[in-house]
């Protein structure tokens, strides 16, 4: 048989999957074992036990400053700021992808503008953003929306104008208005796409957050990475890291789990 016509199963695309990350972990934990034998005091590659004594000290012991955990405080900042973002986002991109995909005259009118935005590096706004929303969470979760939003508007977009012309033509048929082929035949049919629009917003969605942080917080995920590097601090960078690809891959994992459950005849192609 063919490599082409070759399919995996459940159990067997979970075993080939994980074979690729324990080579790598395997592979790092040999690096990491050869430099300590030629240098104990090496802080590029710690060994387990100091990333796990690093962790324990910022999961389980009070800052003695501010008093919180300062794992958990970091990682529910940065998941706020990231929800917000993201929600934000993601009712633009359904309210306006819908009208430019189903409405000509509101596509040719805002189209250009939205293409504009989304080609823009959002980095480059982050000081305009700091500069006149401050410093503060409006700056960080508008950098997100500004980051993921227009391209997620252009992906509904393109994906509701792409509907079969004969399904408007039907609808208008049985005498529906403009509003009810929105919302009786796109809307159905966009909500599939505006969860892997989501999924794919993602990452960008992380690297802007990142980037925020990185750059003017107290708090988060992304602002202890970038504190702690100035120390070498790799027991605490690598697992900071670690952690928010976990976070990423659970965030991305339960919006499939939704889009299947909730639209099943959007896999069909799939089962």
């Amino acid at each position: 048989m063919r490599w082409v016509n070759r399919q995996v199963g459940r159990g067997g695309r979970v075993l080939l999957g994980a074979v690729p990350i324990l080579l790598l972990l395997l592979v790092y934990l040999v690096l990491a074992a050869s430099r300590h034998e030629a240098n104990p005091a090496d802080k590029i590659l710690p060994l387990p036990g100091a990333m796990a004594e690093s962790m324990a000290a910022l999961m389980f012991v009070p800052d003695q400053l501010t008093g919180q955990l300062v794992f958990w405080a970091d990682t529910l900042a940065s998941l706020q700021r990231l929800g917000i973002g993201l929600g934000i986002s993601t009712l633009s991109a359904l309210v306006v992808g819908l009208a430019l995909g189903a409405l000509p005259p509101v596509r040719a009118t805002f189209g250009p503008l939205v293409t504009g935005i989304a080609v823009i590096p959002p980095i480059a706004l982050l000081p305009i953003l700091f500069i006149a929303l401050g410093l503060g969470e409006t700056a960080k979760v508008a950098l997100i929306v500004i980051g993921i939003a227009p391209v997620m508007i252009r992906d509904i977009a393109a994906h509701v104008s792409a509907l079969p012309r004969e399904q408007i033509i039907k609808a208008q048929t049985l005498g529906a208005s403009s509003w009810q082929v929105i919302l009786r035949v796109a809307l159905p049919q966009a909500m599939p796409r505006l969860l892997h629009a989501m999924r794919m917003a993602l990452g960008p969605g992380w690297v802007f957050l990142i980037s925020a942080e990185a750059i003017a917080s107290d708090v988060g995920l992304g602002y202890r990475i970038f504190l702690v590097r100035r120390y070498l601090a790799m027991d605490v960078i690598i697992p900071y890291v670690a952690w928010i690809a976990l976070l990423a891959i659970a965030m991305d994992v339960a919006l499939a789990a939704l889009s299947r459950r909730s639209f099943p005849w959007a896999h069909g192609e799939r089962h």
